[in-house]
């Protein structure tokens, strides 16, 4: 089994951004397995977070930045790139401005800064984006695709006219080693004629011969290249650190011409949703509950414990519970959904309201006492402190967690919250009548709905 990776201990790197031009200190830390890369900003208050995620883009001018409710890092993309090249899974990043040091234009002070940290096993199954089926985005004469493979292997075309670069190719299967050797220490660059246009867009702020190789009208201004190809190989490193958005490393063969950071985002969500279908991949075994868990239901044991039945049952499967505590229950929203035909059908989203019928249907499971039958039935009276943070849309998958607040004989509150993989969609505070269950041979019979 190949495991999950942390790093040993913290580590930190300092310099100005890129972008920005802002002192910056990026610190990195051991995250437990499972938890992915987050960043955090230590110079506002209450250390906001933004994971590493490509729903989380917000720009992509000459840089990926990744933001939440305005709180944004630019140019995370050479970070990433050395987290996913060294085989880290699972690291925390502090950062005490709105940007990543831009260090020498390569991601090699970070992959060094990381490798003196060390590299520790975690007590847990590395996962991967595996590719069984190709994935492909055109954009006029700009192409990605990603076709099966049982490695990770970019391949990368670039084509300028311009005699100091012209067409350059590479390809590479990327391991620890040849990401060190080969890829790293590949410096970003841009054109003469460019850096005035960039710095009235308020860019390169940071930008010198020291972070970044600049091409002129003629030659190319530095001294030398790290490698003859060096141009290419750069923008390996780019594209394995957007691609690291995904969440977890892409066992595929990417083929990229001509590509950038809004291709690599673009391709990015299109490989979710065609691949991943926009679901998390949950493992019911790792669900953290407080205490001893039931087993998992299926939709045949959930129509057991909840009267509902097609097309209102917005319940797919129990992943975990701890009955009158908690629950975790997932449900898959697909194209088919009858409510989507007339829901601005030309762009589908699912009813908030409905959202709201999922968080509370899985809440109801809570009342289920694990022993074949529920004692009480939920019926709906009360919302409140409820927020609606995004959208839900045809394959994302609601994973919905719910927590018992208060319980008595003949009424209950929880709290609910909607999540599309680690981003909160919807969440609230429920209040529901009890009553007792009538059954007949171990089942419920239909009544009012929860």
């Amino acid at each position: 089994m190949e495991h999950q990776k942390t790093i040993a201990k913290p580590c930190s790197f300092s310099g100005i951004g890129l972008h920005t031009g802002n002192l910056t200190t990026i610190t990195f830390k051991p995250a437990e397995a499972g938890c992915g890369v987050t960043f955090y900003r230590v110079d506002l208050p209450n250390r906001p977070s933004v994971k590493a995620d490509v729903d989380h883009v917000v720009d992509v001018s000459r840089g990926t930045t990744i933001g939440v409710n305005g709180v944004t890092i630019h140019t995370v993309e050479h970070v990433l790139s050395a987290i996913a090249g060294v085989g880290i899974d699972n690291v925390d990043i502090e950062v005490d401005a709105n940007e990543t040091p831009v260090g020498d234009g390569s991601a090699l002070p970070f992959l060094n800064t990381l490798k003196e940290a060390g590299l520790v096993e975690q007590d847990a199954q590395r996962e991967y984006v595996e590719i069984k089926q190709p994935v492909y985005f055109k954009s006029d004469d700009k192409t990605l695709s990603v076709l099966p493979a049982e490695e990770t292997r970019l391949t990368v075309t670039i084509a300028y006219d311009h005699a100091a670069v012209g067409t350059q190719y590479a390809s590479y299967t990327i391991t620890p080693e040849t990401y060190e050797k080969e890829i790293a220490p590949a410096r970003t660059f841009c054109f003469l004629r460019e850096v005035r246009m960039l710095q009235e867009q308020g860019l390169i702020k940071g930008g010198s011969l020291e972070n970044a190789i600049v091409i002129g009208d003629d030659a190319i201004l530095n001294d030398d290249l790290r490698f003859p190809d060096e141009f290419v190989r750069h923008k390996l490193v780019d594209l394995l650190g957007d691609l690291f958005l995904l969440g977890r490393p892409i066992k595929g063969h990417v083929i990229a011409v001509k590509s950038g950071h809004p291709l690599h985002v673009n391709f990015s969500k299109q490989v979710k949703r065609a691949l991943l279908n926009g679901h998390s991949t949950i493992d019911p075994s790792v669900v953290r509950s407080h205490g001893k868990s039931q087993p998992a239901l299926d939709v045949s044991n959930i129509m057991q414990v909840l009267p509902h039945r097609f097309p209102f049952l917005l319940v797919d499967r129990i992943l975990s519970y701890e009955p009158y505590k908690r629950v975790v229950g997932i449900k898959n929203v697909t194209v088919n959904e009858p409510f989507f035909q007339g829901h601005w059908p030309n762009m589908p989203i699912m009813p908030g309201v409905l959202i709201i019928e999922s968080m509370a249907q899985v809440s109801a499971i809570l009342l289920f006492d694990g022993n074949g039958h529920a004692g009480k039935l939920a019926y709906f009276m009360g919302i409140s402190n409820a927020r609606f943070r995004r959208t839900v849309v045809p394959g994302d998958q609601l994973v919905v967690e719910s927590e018992m607040l208060q319980l008595r004989r003949n009424a209950c509150r929880v709290r609910a919250v909607a999540k599309i993989e680690d981003d909160i969609a919807v969440e609230a505070e429920m209040s529901f009548g009890l009553t007792d269950a009538p059954c007949q041979d171990g089942q419920i019979l239909p009544r009012k709905s929860v």
